[in-house]
């Protein structure tokens, strides 16, 4: 399968540990040699990457005269891989909130043309739907609670030519207003992706300025308007650098997707399902599933238990492995043009 259809990238590992990593979690055990060949690599890059999974504990070494190896179970090595990479991501948070004290302190709190303070309650929603008018050429965001819900900080609609791409917490798209917002900007063809942690709000206008919380924890402590190219261009790299770790997702409400009844087609084509395995294999909840795409809990099981059953796997992990090698997890109109609104 393609690497890009397991997001082995947000983990820390390598596409051929990736690659490694899936064929180990098929098989009982296998030697270095049985590994190259499943994944496509030489003996020595084989041996390489095994020696890589066995430092994070994510396989182990049998012995024997030609040694084999087994890969540890998925849901604890995995996830203490995937703890490890939030704790590199919460850093990140830290250290954009020591940059900018440390400049505020040194240029002072209103420094003309490099950095704006915005510390009244109604001049964020202003200055950002000012931004979001002007901008020309592409808009990007990293979106995580809590969300502007005031009226004064409605969505702004921005020409048809300008790019828009959206990162959203995975954990955070369990309200009416974080539902509605994300709706609305992939609903104009607006791309947006989604992944389990953001280091810190952000807007960027046209890479040439940046709206984002003085404080991550506290949003209503007021907001700074980045004018600085070097600042600016390091804001640019931390959103691109969420934007790779992230998986792609298309929101779809219900009128827009096919309804074949319960049975899940052999292709795994059908709209509803395969809308329903991607966001599943983003690790949505089944009630936030449920709710974008105004079904019943009930229903949204149904066609999970119905692809596995398609499939032959038994876990949602296992579901989401093999529905992406099936290509029931690619994103047929992730191409289309860039048109939409955002909020939050």
């Amino acid at each position: 399968m393609n690497t890009t259809d397991i997001p082995w990238s947000a983990t820390g590992l390598d596409p051929s540990a990736g690659r490694v990593l899936e064929h180990l979690m098929a098989v009982r055990s296998a030697d270095r040699d049985e590994v190259a060949s499943a994944a496509g690599l030489t003996p020595a890059e084989a041996d390489q990457a095994l020696w890589l999974l066995a430092d994070s504990a994510l396989a182990s070494r049998i012995g024997g005269v030609v040694p084999r190896w087994a890969a540890a179970p998925p849901r604890s090595s995995l996830g203490a891989l995937l703890a490890r990479q939030r704790a590199e991501l919460a850093r990140a948070e830290d250290l954009v909130e020591r940059l900018f004290e440390t400049h505020e302190a040194v240029s002072g709190p209103r420094s003309t043309g490099v950095v704006e303070v915005l510390s009244n309650a109604d001049e964020v929603p202003a200055r950002y739907r000012q931004l979001l008018t002007e901008s020309s050429s592409e808009v990007l965001h990293l979106a995580k609670p809590p969300y502007v819900t005031s009226a004064s900080a409605e969505t702004v609609a921005v020409a048809p030519e300008v790019r828009m791409r959206s990162v959203y917490e995975t954990d955070g798209l369990t309200d009416a207003v974080s539902l509605m917002t994300a709706l609305r900007g992939t609903g104009q063809g607006g791309k947006m992706r989604l992944t389990s942690q953001i280091p810190v709000k952000l807007v960027i206008f046209d890479r040439a300025a940046a709206l984002l919380p003085i404080r991550g924890d506290r949003p209503s402590s007021g907001s700074l308007v980045v004018h600085s190219p070097a600042l600016v261009t390091a804001l640019v790299a931390l959103f691109e650098s969420v934007w790779d770790r992230a998986e792609p997702v298309l929101l779809t409400k219900r009128h827009d997707l096919s309804d074949t009844g319960d049975a899940l087609p052999a292709s795994g084509r059908d709209l509803r399902t395969r809308e329903i395995l991607r966001m599943m294999a983003v690790g949505m909840k089944d009630d936030t599933i449920a709710r974008i795409l105004h079904l019943s809990r009930r229903t949204v099981q149904q066609h999970i238990s119905d692809a596995g059953s398609v499939l032959g796997a038994r876990t949602r992990f296992q579901i989401a492995v093999l529905a992406g090698k099936r290509g029931w997890l690619s994103d047929q109109d992730d191409s289309a043009p860039q048109r939409g609104i955002i909020g939050g």
